[in-house]
């Protein structure tokens, strides 16, 4: 077992006003932290999901847990081969390794806490996320940017079948 002992000194205060927002309906996504503003300790965004849209296509990090909090809402996560339905003050903690994806369940709106432990530089990838969803770069271009990022892609079978 290895310890992350992060390296900063003062506390990180965002206020809401001050959190980049990336995306609007039906995907926003509110950058609160990144790793390097705590040490290497965590990364976090708010992410809001509305009307049953997709949050994170299966994927995994081999280097991070990833923690899911619904702050509000109804959201279906995958977590290896399993697909859970979370609700509000429900919990979700992956293991780095484990696939995983998540989305507001059908039909409903999902707003989801999410940190990724120990932190990775996550805004830019939101940022590259952005670009693709204006026609900027290609879908494709994650796959060159995925050790970066500690994002593996993968498909997931039961991910498929609870979003058809």
């Amino acid at each position: 077992m290895s310890l992350i002992v992060p390296t900063f000194d003062d506390s990180v205060i965002v206020r809401s006003a001050d959190a980049q927002t990336i995306g609007g309906g039906p995907t926003t996504i509110r950058l609160l932290a990144d790793s390097s503003s705590t040490g290497g300790a965590l990364s976090t965004q708010r992410v809001t999901l509305l009307d049953g849209a997709n949050g994170a296509a299966p994927h995994h990090h081999s280097r991070s847990a990833e923690l899911f909090y619904l702050l509000d809402g109804t959201a279906q996560l995958l977590s290896g081969d399993q697909v859970v339905t979370a609700g509000r003050g429900d919990l979700v903690v992956v293991p780095p390794g484990l696939d995983h994806a998540f989305a507001a369940a059908p039909g409903e709106n999902a707003d989801i806490l999410i940190v990724i432990t120990p932190g990775v530089e996550r805004f830019e990838y939101f940022r590259h996320l952005e670009r693709i969803a204006y026609g900027k770069v290609p879908p494709e271009s994650l796959l060159d940017v995925q050790e970066l990022y500690d994002t593996y892609f993968t498909a997931s079978e039961p991910w498929t079948a609870a979003r058809a």
